[in-house]
């Protein structure tokens, strides 16, 4: 949520600013600005609404002249999207303009604070107090006033600020929000995320909680808070480019769709060797594997789903107990730590603010943390003790599916890794076990040629309100995440149920024309889910069902059956979720909504 793009160089910073926060949009914004150092002053412009308004306003950037700047897109937290609100914010002299991912708790303090030193507030915004702040501590070093603030505000920051006198640099600032810098020979950048500056550069440096960075013309200098010059080393981006573009699609989410095969198949092939299991980045000896008593995952959202998947997969195949909490929940609850708990993060962009709170907090009461993030460098994947990557190369929808199917995988890996130690895998299992894995990136290929079938069901459906899934087991987490997908870009109201629940309160819901979608692909479970397809019936429920292809006995019950290619059972949501995926994307296109870009909703979650 919230982009920040800086640029100071020897090219005109506005057009590259603009570029670089189109890129962007996925995040999550209601409005967009730009600061420009023009020689002599520093010039804002700001709009509410999508960043054609702004493109529009200045020309395209043409008519901010300057070689240095920094640019936003502001998704609203404290007041309402309007102008007044909108990034960047300056001083009452307009000499220093700020530009701010993350919330600042104690702002309300501050804030009273400085109106009681004679400071006028314009906006409803916590970040405006940032600004003041720096101004009020400013005499002549931009690295002192920027020391003093940080020293001062409580919460989350990522930070772009410009100081009118000092036009050979603009300043970057982090703490608990991401923000990287990177270097070409035309000058330098800050980005929230890499694909705002993948056009100019793969040369990028990640910063670091509370240090401080100015970026010059041809060189870039680090600082930790107390003001001491640090060296840093750059990381180089090996991501191809076109990764990061539509490539022909309609919407990224499509293309991210049929990106599946190629991820799983990556994801797959960088730890299945000759037919064995490679899981390095784990990092436990067998004595320590052996020694887990408990699994702890949190996360939040689809990797939250990705989780209550490996619940069942991990408790079913090698008998460990799992909790999955969601992230906010575990670090507010005093979860009991003890020992032989190992935790797991799931986060795609490794940047997931109560994920990674969590994840410290684990860390604060001793416990060894594996992370599993698919972005390289973010701060889960730092801080975590080991990490295991997905490898879903970038992901610009802000649903998520390519990152989802990662996830399952590398969850799957996991499971097999620990039960093989743990002498509940044999030879004969472990191969079985891998050449079902292998399969999966075929069998998802065959899925996606059912797009039309799919879509011509999306279409008959788009007028329904409200619309409920159910399942037993994985079927039930599968559902999880079907009805996230839906409700996140159709914005059609949609429940999962774990379907044995259904008459203690849910059944109550359903009435003539109520749609229903039930997942049954597991064997041992599927009479009993043909019976919650009967209650539902009986109410006047109109049932879609999604099963595997060997059970065609429940045509005989629900009104539409999708099927899935059969695979180990453990294994099925890799291959569920794909035609759920597609409805949802259908349904939402039906609707006329903004698939890639939902209302209020953000990629990449960075504050509470």
């Amino acid at each position: 949520m919230c982009g920040i793009v800086g640029y100071i160089g020897n090219k005109r910073a506005a057009p590259i600013i603009l570029d670089g926060l189109s890129k962007l949009e996925y995040r999550g914004y209601d409005s967009a600005g730009m600061a420009v150092f023009d020689g002599s002053r520093i010039n804002i412009k700001k709009a509410v609404g999508r960043l054609k308004v702004l493109e529009n306003l200045t020309c395209g950037g043409a008519s901010m002249t300057g070689m240095s700047g920094i640019g936003h897109t502001r998704w609203a937290t404290h007041g309402t999207p309007s102008k007044e609100n909108s990034h960047p914010h300056f001083n009452k002299t307009g000499t220093i303009a700020v530009v701010h991912n993350g919330i600042i708790e104690n702002y309300i303090a501050l804030k009273r604070k400085m109106i009681a030193k004679g400071y006028e507030f314009r906006s409803e915004t916590d970040t405006e107090v940032l600004v003041h702040l720096l101004d009020y501590y400013y005499k002549g070093n931009p690295l002192e006033a920027i020391s003093n603030v940080l020293s001062r505000v409580e919460g989350s920051y990522a930070l772009g600020i410009m100081f009118a006198d000092c036009p050979d640099g603009i300043f970057a600032v982090r703490k608990d929000s991401p923000l990287i810098v990177g270097q070409n020979e035309s000058g330098c950048f800050i980005a929230s995320d890499v694909p705002a500056i993948l056009k100019y550069t793969r040369t990028v440096y990640y910063v670091n909680n509370q240090e401080i960075v100015k970026l010059c013309k041809d060189h870039i200098h680090f600082y930790t808070i107390d003001e001491e010059e640090i060296s840093k080393e750059p990381v180089t981006i090996d991501w191809d480019a076109d990764a990061a573009g539509k490539d022909g699609y309609e919407h990224f989410m499509l293309k991210e769709i049929y990106e599946q095969p190629k991820t799983v198949a990556d994801t797959l092939s960088s730890h299945i060797k000759d037919n064995d299991l490679v899981l390095d980045e784990l990092g436990l000896s067998d004595e320590e594997i052996k020694g887990i008593r408990k699994i702890h995952i949190i996360a939040c959202g689809s990797a939250y789903h990705a989780g209550m998947t490996a619940k069942y997969v991990i408790e079913g195949l090698i008998r460990i107990p799992v909790e999955v909490d969601v992230a906010s929940e575990f670090r507010y609850r005093n979860p009991i730590l003890d020992e032989g708990v190992m935790i797991i993060a799931i986060s795609q962009s490794g940047e997931t603010a109560d994920t990674l709170a969590a994840l410290r907090e684990s860390k604060k009461r001793g416990c060894n943390v594996l992370g599993i993030v698919n972005v390289v460098g973010s701060s889960i994947a730092r801080e975590s003790d080991r990490v295991i990557y997905t490898w879903a190369g970038p992901e610009i929808a802000v649903a998520t599916t390519k990152a989802y199917s990662a996830q399952l995988v590398v969850l799957y890996m996991l499971a097999i890794k620990l039960g093989r130690v743990r002498g509940m895998i044999d030879d004969i299992m472990l191969s079985d076990l891998l050449t079902d894995l292998k399969k999966l990136p075929d069998q998802i290929e065959l899925l996606l040629e059912q797009k039309e079938r799919i879509q011509c069901f999306a279409n008959r459906c788009v007028s329904a309100k409200n619309i409920f899934f159910i399942g037993r087991g994985i079927d039930y987490a599968i559902s999880l995440e079907g009805s996230l997908k839906l409700k996140e870009i159709s914005y059609v109201h949609s429940e999962a149920y774990a379907a044995g629940e259904l008459k203690h309160g849910t059944i109550s819901l359903v009435e003539d024309g109520t749609m229903v979608i039930a997942v049954s692909t597991q064997p041992e479970l599927f009479q009993k889910t043909i019976s919650n397809i009967v209650e539902v019936k009986a109410r006047g429920a109109f049932v879609l069902a999604l099963t595997c292809d060997n059970n065609k006995e429940i045509e005989k019950t629900a009104d539409c059956v999708l099927y899935i290619p059969q695979t180990n059972n453990y294994f099925t949501n890799s291959l569920a979720i794909i035609p759920l995926q597609l409805f949802s994307y259908y349904m939402a296109v039906g609707k006329g909504c903004d698939v890639d870009k939902p209302r209020n909703l953000a990629k990449s979650v960075t504050v509470e």
